[in-house]
């Protein structure tokens, strides 16, 4: 289906729930979206539907999710599924594409290659400060490519990036990486402004967190004062 026809599917179409991701720890609601006679499947997370997070008291994860695909998006990383904001049956909330994962491949395995697209998704975390990158939330499709989900535990203005991947800590980033860094760099706040999504706080501790790995150039390594992967890891 062509990303336009999808995209109006996901901003405009009639939601209907159909089930509920019941190992979630938010409210996560199997939906379908319908226009006339198209339609397409998808997650809806209602706004309502979530807990209340200690270390992240500012905004909601539905408004981070969708920061976090703005990012993707812009940098045309294509790493996070297509993602809107809407209104749905039980308020607004983030709604994304849902991907069919090749079943055939298994993530226990996967997780720990040097798959490019990996190393691409390590990167998109560092950015987004990702504190909950477990290996259920890589979905590689069935055409090859890889996407990642739940995005709504990040840019926090501490440093909490907590993943599985890890195979490329402290290497050097590479030149089309670095280029990326600093396309952000320059267009945040100008072309490209995440502020109706996160706080000014957290867009000034992305500048940081930007800066700081153009000038060290090479990938984050684990904290020493954070737990480095999420737990469960699965």
């Amino acid at each position: 289906m062509d990303t336009n026809v999808k995209r109006t599917l996901l901003t405009s179409g009639e939601l209907i729930v159909t089930g509920r991701l019941v190992d979630a720890s938010n409210a996560t609601l199997y939906t379908t979206s319908s226009l006339g006679d198209a339609s397409m499947t998808c997650i809806y997370k209602p706004i309502a539907g979530e807990r209340a997070l200690w270390d992240f008291p500012d905004g909601n994860l539905a408004h981070r999710e969708y920061a976090s695909y703005l990012v993707s998006s812009f940098l045309k990383l294509d790493l996070v599924p297509l993602t809107v904001l809407r209104e749905g049956p039980y308020g607004q909330g983030m709604v994304q594409e849902w991907i069919e994962i090749d079943e055939r491949i298994d993530l226990a395995e996967f997780f720990s290659t040097d798959h490019p697209q990996l190393r691409s998704m390590a990167f998109f975390d560092a950015i987004i400060n990702n504190t909950d990158r477990k290996i259920g939330h890589l979905l590689p499709d069935k055409i090859g490519k890889v996407f990642g989900c739940d995005h709504g535990v990040t840019f926090h203005t501490d440093d909490k990036l907590r993943t599985v991947l890890w195979q490329w800590a402290g290497n050097a980033l590479l030149e089309s990486e670095l280029a990326l860094l600093s396309y952000l760099e320059r267009s945040l706040g100008e072309e490209f402004d995440l502020s109706p999504y996160i706080t000014e706080q957290e867009i000034d501790a992305l500048h940081m967190r930007i800066t700081r790995m153009i000038d060290a150039k090479t990938m984050p390594v684990p904290s020493q004062e954070w737990p480095p992967i999420p737990w469960p890891a699965f």
